[in-house]
C-alpha cells in the first residue's frame, strides 16, 4: 500500500510543474478583437433565396434529355400534399414526390396502371419515367420546369 502510495505521490510531483504553465498560459491569452472593434467592416452573408416549386400546376413535358417529345403526351402535377400524378405515355401514375431545399427533388416509388400499348409508347414511358424517378434537381427556367437526375433531364411547359 506504501508503495502504491509512494509511485502516486511521485506521479503528482512530476505532473503539476507540467500542468501549472498550461494554467498560466490560459489565463494569459487576451481576447481578440472582433471586426467593429478593430473598424473592419463586416460583410452580410450572401443568402441564396429559394425558388419555391409550383405546386398544383399541371405541366406537360416538352423534352426529355434534350429531344423534343414531338407526338407523345407526358404530364405531371405534384399537389400540395406532395403527391405527384400524371400521364407516361401509356399509363397514368402517382408518386410522393418531394420538392426538398435548394431546389434538390425526390420522387418515391411510382404506381402505375396497366394499360397495354404500342412498342413506341411503352419504351417513350419506360424512359420519362425512368428519368422522372431519378430526378435530383429542379428549376423553373423561361417559364419551363426543369427537372434533372441521373437518368436525364425532363422539361415542362405549364399545362392548361
Amino acid at each position: 500500500m506504501i508503495r502504491r502510495l509512494g509511485y502516486a505521490a511521485a506521479l503528482a510531483v512530476v505532473a503539476a510543474p507540467l500542468l501549472l504553465p498550461a494554467d498560466a498560459l490560459a489565463q494569459s491569452r487576451q481576447k481578440m478583437p472582433s471586426r467593429e472593434e478593430m473598424g473592419t467592416p463586416q460583410q452580410a452573408p450572401i443568402q441564396q433565396q429559394d425558388k419555391n416549386f409550383p405546386l398544383g400546376a399541371s405541366w406537360t413535358a416538352v423534352s426529355l434529355n434534350g429531344k423534343p417529345i414531338g407526338d407523345r403526351r407526358a404530364t405531371l402535377q405534384v399537389d400540395p400534399s406532395l403527391r405527384g400524378t400524371g400521364f407516361g405515355g401509356c399509363n397514368t401514375f402517382s408518386a410522393s414526390a418531394y420538392p426538398l431545399r435548394q431546389q434538390a427533388f425526390a420522387v418515391g416509388p411510382l404506381a402505375l396502371t396497366k394499360r397495354t400499348c404500342d412498342k413506341g409508347a411503352s419504351e417513350f414511358e419506360r424512359s420519362y419515367l425512368t428519368a422522372l424517378r431519378a430526378a435530383r434537381s429542379w428549376d423553373l427556367v423561361n417559364g419551363k420546369l426543369v427537372i434533372k437526375g441521373a437518368a436525364g433531364e425532363l422539361q415542362f411547359d405549364r399545362g392548361i
